[in-house]
């Protein structure tokens, strides 16, 4: 120990190193100087925080984060330099003091700056947002009141528009000659029963393409149900009905036909029994089944007429099941048999036995039951139907009346909506001629 920087102290008698109480001295003084100027920084830092309103308060919540890093920061590096000091001389601890003093306040104004700027961004895009606001109001605002104005000046307009041009026309056809008007009367009748003839034929079109979708959905069925079995399709304009069913099974072929016809028809012909009769005689069919849409009068089920089943679609499908059976079971009796009896005479009997009667009302009370859950679903759908038809008739008459209140203010300078405007010159002829 180096006794020259010892003195002893008058009051205990111990010696003291003066370098310690110098350095301990410094040491004190730089934490209190420091301490002060971080209270006095803070105190302005929060001061002008405070100034700040609510929304401000996740950047307020960042700087404290922060502060309490550079904290941390700062109690670290004075450990260390406190360490440091206790090896170093005097000239280096001073030399540190001021290179100490200058780093913390770079990073403590780089770091105020940074939070200040980014202050001052959100500031500016909350005063944008409420600007943009004020100015939507606006807008709204002022769309209302124009489209109100628009409403009652386009409605007047369009008022005297039309009472001019319907005078204009009125005075134009009592200035024409009788000539020319019977002329006109002329091409109007024509044009009707041209409308008409053109929608008498797209109704027999459309019921001759309703039956031949009837006639394919009972092949398709036929096929899909009974692939054993060969579907003879009629050819169209050959005289007959639609299909012949050739029953076969696994072990024996042709064991019996079954004829099928398709009628899609808005009243029932009571002459169809005999001709597909004729035609059953003709084709060698053992039963005949004619799919109507219109059943015969006082009849709402399927039944037998003189050697007939008349069903609708929906029964088609339970009987040619019952009726292929009934096919397979006589023939498989005549094989058994032979020799006892005619095979017509059997298949009368078993068609009229109660037997069968049963099986035909049990597949009758199935199909009318789901035809009743059929109707019940077919008139909800139609109510909602007709709802969304209601809905798109409002959507179209709301359009057509924006369109012509504009129409009547700008005029020409409105584009024309080709749907909304008549196709020529003699559309508004019969307009007024119907007046």
């Amino acid at each position: 120990m180096n006794t020259q920087t010892q003195i002893k102290c008058p009051n205990c008698g111990n010696s003291v190193d003066v370098q310690d109480i110098l350095a301990h001295q410094l040491e004190e003084e730089i934490r209190q100087k420091y301490q002060a100027e971080s209270a006095e920084e803070k105190q302005k830092l929060q001061k002008k925080l405070d100034e700040f309103n609510q929304d401000k308060e996740q950047f307020e919540l960042k700087k404290k984060q922060e502060n309490e890093l550079f904290k941390e920061r700062l109690e670290k590096q004075l450990n260390e330099e406190k360490q440091l000091l206790e090896r170093q001389s005097k000239e280096k601890l001073a030399k540190f003091e001021e290179q100490l003093k200058f780093k913390l306040s770079e990073e403590q104004a780089e770091q105020f700056g940074a939070l200040q700027k980014e202050l001052n961004e959100k500031s500016e895009q909350i005063k944008e947002l409420n600007r943009t606001k004020a100015e939507i109001e606006k807008l709204k605002r002022e769309k209302s009141e124009l489209k109100e104005a628009i409403e009652a000046e386009s409605q007047r307009k369009l008022n005297e528009v039309l009472q001019q041009e319907k005078d204009k026309i009125r005075k134009a056809e009592e200035d024409r000659n009788e000539l020319k008007f019977k002329e006109l009367h002329k091409q109007l009748e024509d044009q009707k029963k041209l409308t008409e003839e053109m929608k008498r034929k797209q109704e027999q079109g459309s019921m001759q393409l309703q039956g031949e979708v009837q006639e394919l959905a009972i092949e398709e069925w036929l096929m899909a149900q009974f692939p054993l079995d060969v579907i003879e399709e009629v050819k169209k304009g050959a005289r007959g009905g639609d299909c012949v069913q050739v029953v076969n099974t696994r072990s024996r072929q042709n064991l019996g036909k079954i004829y099928y016809e398709s009628k899609r028809t808005k009243d029932f012909q009571p002459s169809w029994i005999e001709k597909f009769k004729a035609d059953m005689r003709e084709k060698g069919a053992d039963l005949g089944v004619l799919v109507t849409e219109a059943m015969p009068s006082g009849q709402e089920r399927l039944a037998n007429l003189n050697g007939v089943w008349v069903c609708s679609y929906e029964e088609f499908k339970g009987l040619c099941v019952v009726l292929r059976e009934s096919v397979i079971q006589v023939s498989l009796a005549l094989a058994s048999q032979e020799n006892k009896g005619d095979k017509m005479d059997m298949l009368y009997d078993y068609l009229t036995s109660n037997n069968f009667r049963m099986q035909i009302e049990a597949i009758v009370e199935g199909f009318s039951s789901m035809k009743n859950a059929l109707d019940s679903e077919k008139r909800a759908m139609q109510r909602i139907w007709k709802e969304r038809e209601k809905q798109i008739e409002k959507v179209i008459s709301n359009t057509i009346d924006m369109y012509g209140s504009i129409k009547g203010i700008a005029g020409n300078a409105v584009q024309s909506v080709k749907a909304l405007e008549l196709d020529s010159d003699l559309d508004v002829n019969e307009l007024d001629f119907e007046d």
